[in-house]
């Protein structure tokens, strides 16, 4: 990846635009904090259970916050790390922040992260993660009322049909960006002339599903470990993709 690319994503500018957006997050969250406590006084709640329940959260929320983390040091080599810092503050889902700058750089015509990821490129990523999080905020604010009518008509009540159908659609979603990366490998691996790395998406690929089937399966006894698979998967994959390489 061209090293301009990187200088402009890491400028000053884009720096003090992240930390006023991320400046706003915090203001939020803190007049949130301030409004439950406000409430809970209302309705006779303890100021010790609330904070008791906002100490436990806290703690809790440090273990999505490693597996985030992981996401981040990957997304800041490519798009930078003030828009890292300032999607993942604000929205928080580091899977799919990822997809969506790995779909917009696709949707450009070159591969995230690859030698041919310019301005351009860049551009589209960004633009490919804010529209999306547009689509969020749109959708809760017109559409949040109506949803439970439509999960009965779609599902007809029956819970164990819903989590099928959104398990599909994560299947699909999920499966569509990995073909790319396996056809690619395998590409690579057929190709007459030899190439460097050859294949490293191909194993990324296989060893990051293996891993995340293994770690899934010892998540089902230790709970605790399921808010890290995708990030130690993640790991699991690149690894396994420079051992074969």
């Amino acid at each position: 990846m061209p090293a301009e690319v990187l200088r402009i994503a890491n400028s000053g500018v884009v720096w003090a635009i992240a930390v006023l957006i991320v400046l706003i997050a915090l203001i939020q969250s803190l007049l949130y904090i301030r409004l439950a406590f406000k409430t809970a006084d209302q309705v006779g709640f303890s100021r010790d259970l609330c904070v008791k329940g906002l100490r436990s959260g806290s703690i809790s929320a440090i273990g999505p916050s490693i597996a985030v983390f992981i996401v981040m040091v990957g997304m800041m080599s490519v798009v930078g790390a003030p828009i890292t810092w300032l999607r993942l503050s604000i929205i928080g889902a580091a899977p799919t922040e990822l997809t969506a700058a790995t779909v917009g750089s696709q949707a450009y015509g070159v591969e995230f992260g690859s030698s041919s990821y310019d301005l351009t490129a860049l551009a589209t990523s960004w633009w490919t993660m804010t529209i999306n999080g547009v689509g969020w905020l749109l959708f809760v604010g017109l559409f949040t009322h109506k949803l439970e009518a439509l999960r009965e008509r779609v599902g007809g009540g029956d819970t164990k049909w819903l989590a099928i159908l959104s398990g599909a659609a994560s299947l699909g979603c999920f499966g569509f960006l990995n073909a790319g990366n396996i056809k690619t490998g395998i590409d690579q691996l057929s190709a007459s002339a030899q190439i460097e790395g050859a294949g490293g998406p191909l194993y990324a690929a296989v060893g990051g599903l293996i891993s995340m089937m293994i770690l899934l399966k010892v998540a089902e006894k230790h709970t605790w470990l399921k808010e890290y698979t995708l990030g130690i998967a993640m790991l699991i994959g690149m690894a396994f993709a420079v051992v074969m390489v």
